[in-house]
């Protein structure tokens, strides 16, 4: 692992400046390009379509296939980044294994990267290798495994590509008339060339969480836990704090150290968590998923923190001190989404919007738009989660996008 504060760095552009490249553009990597600069390190931000978020705000910005291993190195090895910071799932990992293999620094490791970028690789990590609980589960390759591991889980089950994001792919079955559906979905919808499938058993929760976890040259932190409501498989709104009893909290810190220790390396996981239970009574802690990077949920911290994932996750991969992380106070996000496809979507109501106590608004900058593709997100603060969570979706709903 590089430690770029071990040396210190000159001002982007020049011989002695330090170099970030980020693998994937999105408006989770334009926020950490926007830290990255606040630190005065230089960004280089890539993507497989032109004008993405973080290229809009990066020094240089490249458009390639990420899958494609040879141009994946040959711009890397033009570039000479001090990190490699993946983003997005649609990634050449095997490649990634190799350059660092030969000494590349990436975040937080290669394997971590390969690990987490697969359904597949981290659910065995965590429930066969770690012994975390998990819902059930099988894999399935074709349609016959499919219907096998239907059969033995039961419904209602949830299926998911092996790669994929914001819930593209997922599905929750809830009878037999949706199960070539949801395969079909699955396989039409990941982000690799494999056809595989999850096949989860489905966890009756009362609470699901992210616990945004910091591992830097300090220590490991933890982000007070976030709330959050997901539709079709992808977040709507989150809210920070969520409050657990301590016993409850204690173990998902513990759930949550022992799969980062796992992964290695420095910076931001996004750890998310099924709790199960009474809050008057113990509580299950169910393992889910982990993104070794700035979690979609964790926008909230945007607003309600002393310092954001973002921040957090900047300051960690640059190998500088955490200290402490503060809550401010009770925070809320909600996604603004597109109501349809357009190649030049506009936004209005911004001025109605932003009439709501406490609230800021962050639209991403996306050149096209597609139905419910997230365009930005209404933040606010409240005197409680509660508050928060009405301000805030009140501000998304004041946005309009015009197709």
């Amino acid at each position: 692992m590089t430690n770029l504060s071990a040396t210190g760095w000159g001002a982007p552009l020049s011989a002695d400046a330090r170099k970030v490249m980020l693998l994937g553009s999105g408006e989770l990597g334009k926020e950490v390009v926007l830290e990255a600069m606040r630190l005065g390190l230089e960004v280089i931000a890539v993507d497989s379509y032109a004008n993405a978020p973080a290229m809009q705000v990066a020094h240089r910005a490249y458009e390639i296939d990420m899958l494609d291993s040879a141009k994946l190195r040959y711009l890397i090895e033009q570039e000479q980044p001090h990190l490699i910071v993946p983003e997005v799932e649609a990634i050449a990992t095997d490649t990634l294994l190799a350059l660092e293999a030969e000494g590349w620094s990436v975040i937080p490791t290669a394997r971590a990267t390969r690990l987490t970028m697969n359904r597949e690789g981290i659910r065995r990590l965590a429930a066969e290798d770690l012994g975390l609980k998990t819902s059930p589960y099988r894999f399935a390759e074709t349609e016959a495994e499919y219907q096998d591991a239907v059969q033995v889980l039961g419904l209602p089950c949830v299926v998911k590509p092996i790669m994929s994001s914001s819930g593209k792919g997922q599905s929750l079955v809830r009878q037999e008339s949706d199960v070539i559906t949801a395969w079909q979905y699955a396989r039409s919808a990941g982000r690799s060339k494999s056809e595989r499938v999850i096949v989860e058993g489905f966890i009756n929760f009362d609470v699901e969480i992210t616990l945004l976890t910091v591992r830097a040259q300090d220590g490991t932190f933890f982000c007070p836990p976030i709330g959050h409501r997901q539709a079709d498989g992808d977040y709507r709104e989150s809210w920070q704090p969520c409050p657990l009893p301590p016993a409850t909290l204690a173990e998902c810190q513990r759930i949550a150290q022992v799969i980062t220790d796992a992964l290695g390396g420095w910076g931001i996981f996004g750890v998310e968590l099924f709790i199960a239970g009474d809050p008057a009574q113990p509580q299950t802690v169910y393992f889910s998923e982990v993104s070794p990077r700035p979690h979609d949920t964790g926008m909230v911290t945007l607003i309600s923190q002393n310092m954001s994932e973002f921040e957090l996750h900047v300051r960690a991969i640059a190998g500088l001190p955490i200290g402490s992380i503060e809550l401010f106070q009770p925070g809320a996000s909600a996604v603004i989404l597109a109501p349809g496809s357009s190649e030049n979507p506009r936004f209005a109501g911004l001025a109605e919007a932003l009439s709501v106590p406490t609230s800021k608004l962050r639209l991403f900058g996306k050149p096209r738009s597609h139905k419910n593709r997230r365009m930005g997100v209404a933040l606010a603060l409240g005197d409680s989660p509660e508050q928060a969570r009405e301000r805030a979706i009140a501000c998304a709903d004041k946005v309009q996008i015009l197709l």
